[in-house]
């Protein structure tokens, strides 16, 4: 059990596998790096991987000035895009919900439903803006902390890698 967990007050523990930031791939990577310069320059805080409540990760999670949750599903390839269409059980946990994309990217597959970003390593743009749905007051206010518990843990294990390994260590 990591610290998180035991600040809580619940017997919950955030999973390792949850802190992990990177993306798999490296075009993944790539445009995770872009999504996050986007909402970075649109005022808006970003994690890649965020854990939901229905067992999924969201590739990128940002909340905005407003509280707004937006999710961002990347699809680096067709075939990722094809062979991975899990993207309608994030839209219970989002008020936007976009698809990540490199600019070759053949963008006709992609829904008309939700947002497109276009993205690299550098920046990224919103090419279609996502609609809005409304979120229930109480899951946003659950999304909202887990953010903030999600960021607040990379960030220790960033600043004090010893002390990440000293508690997993204590916990097996």
């Amino acid at each position: 059990m990591v610290a998180v967990a035991a600040l809580r007050g619940d017997s919950a523990a955030m999973a390792a596998s949850e802190l992990d930031t990177i993306p798999e791939s490296p075009d993944a990577l790539a445009l995770a790096r872009g999504v996050g310069r986007l909402f970075a320059s649109l005022g808006a805080a970003s994690l890649t991987e965020v854990g939901l409540a229905n067992g999924r990760r969201a590739d990128v999670m940002a909340i905005d000035g407003a509280g707004r949750v937006t999710i961002v599903e990347i699809k680096s390839s067709l075939v990722d895009f094809r062979t991975d269409q899990k993207w309608p059980d994030y839209l219970d946990y989002c008020e936007s919900f976009h698809f990540a994309v490199s600019a070759n990217f053949p963008r006709e597959v992609l829904p008309d439903e939700v947002g497109i970003i276009i993205a690299d390593r550098f920046g990224g743009m919103v090419l279609r803006p996502a609609p809005l749905r409304p979120m229930n007051a109480g899951r946003r206010k659950a999304l909202t902390l887990r953010f903030g518990l999600v960021a607040a843990e990379r960030l220790r294990r960033i600043a004090d890698p010893e002390g990440t390994q000293a508690l997993i260590e204590a916990s097996l």
